[in-house]
């Protein structure tokens, strides 16, 4: 099988194309060719099964086609940047998504479209508890863009077109490498900069309360994702993936008890009205029963996050 993943070339595309190479197998059928699409080219393996293509979203259909079996749609620009280019967020986080929909249709034989969504697409007056079925009230341009990208992934599977299921992602944290434009990307810096022994300007609060998600089950949920049956889903095709319900203090607390005190003391607050903004409109508790009765599993703890980035992680490019 042919399988594609768009945004191939950033964090959670290339950790998901190594994780393909090592399952070698999807739905049954042996992959034969992982197709890396970014507007930059990705550092890969060498691995014959491993081709890249560098090229815009809106030329996606340059890589899917009548032998594209999957596409795993990851290709987006942050939040940060997308409130602050708006322009950009919509053409490659609504026209991008509509391109690769399009190009799935045109294949013609039902392509699986494993689309990355996130907790932006919630805002507003939330309920404690955030369930699947909690209304969308995204109160940011990427919030908006995200949401109607499900809504089209629903339509597009009601009729037929493509096999699609939506994975709404928590904020993956421990992000290795350097700070992005993503609104959250203090969730990563609080726990990479001061384990690198740098100081991290951390702009919330620490009562700010994040959902989170190591890179390591992130990835093992689009895989779990992807190898679910239709009939499991049914007509509800958005699913809110398993995570951790932690504040920023209470993160700060788990670095001092793995890391050392002297760890922990690197990350000071300095307040971001914006940043602070956005990170308060994301819910901080759901109901994730579904997810897990599919078999989708999120970490036990903060603690086992650390450790993991303290491994893995933060030797990662």
């Amino acid at each position: 099988m042919r399988v594609v993943i768009t945004g191939g070339a950033g964090f959670l595309g290339a950790r998901l194309a190594a994780r393909l190479l090592d399952v070698g197998v999807l739905d049954g059928r042996r992959i034969e060719e992982i197709v890396l699409f970014d507007q930059v080219a990705a550092a890969v393996p060498d691995d014959p099964r491993i081709r890249v293509h560098v090229g815009d979203i809106a030329d996606v259909d340059a890589v899917i086609g009548p032998a594209t079996s999957s596409v795993f749609h990851l290709a987006a620009v942050v939040s940060g940047q997308a409130e602050a280019e708006f322009d950009l967020g919509m053409r490659i986080n609504l026209d991008g998504s509509r391109s690769v929909l399009e190009a799935c249709r045109a294949a013609g034989h039902r392509p699986r479209v494993v689309f990355t969504s996130s907790v932006a697409v919630y805002g507003g007056d939330l309920p404690d508890v955030v369930l699947d079925s909690t209304a969308l009230a995204p109160e940011t341009s990427y919030g908006i863009q995200k949401a109607c990208a499900e809504l089209l992934l629903q339509d597009y599977t009601r009729r037929g077109l493509v096999d699609g299921r939506v994975l709404r992602l928590p904020t993956v944290s421990v992000r290795a490498g350097a700070p992005n434009r993503a609104a959250s990307s203090f969730a990563s810096g609080v726990i990479r900069e001061p384990l690198a022994g740098v100081e991290c300007a951390c702009p919330v609060s620490p009562d700010t309360r994040l959902w989170l998600l190591s890179p390591e089950r992130a990835v093992d949920c689009l895989v779990a994702g992807h190898e679910l049956r239709s009939a499991d889903l049914g007509a509800a095709r958005c699913v809110n993936l398993p995570g951790l319900s932690v504040t920023v203090g209470e993160m700060v607390a788990a670095l001092g008890r793995v890391a050392g005190p002297e760890v922990a003391a690197l990350v000071r607050y300095e307040p971001d009205a914006e940043i602070q903004r956005i990170a308060s409109g994301w819910p901080g508790e759901w109901d994730t029963s579904r997810a897990t009765a599919l078999g989708l599993r999120g970490d036990p703890d903060i603690d086992a996050i650390i450790r993991a980035h303290m491994r893995v992680g933060r030797h990662a490019p």
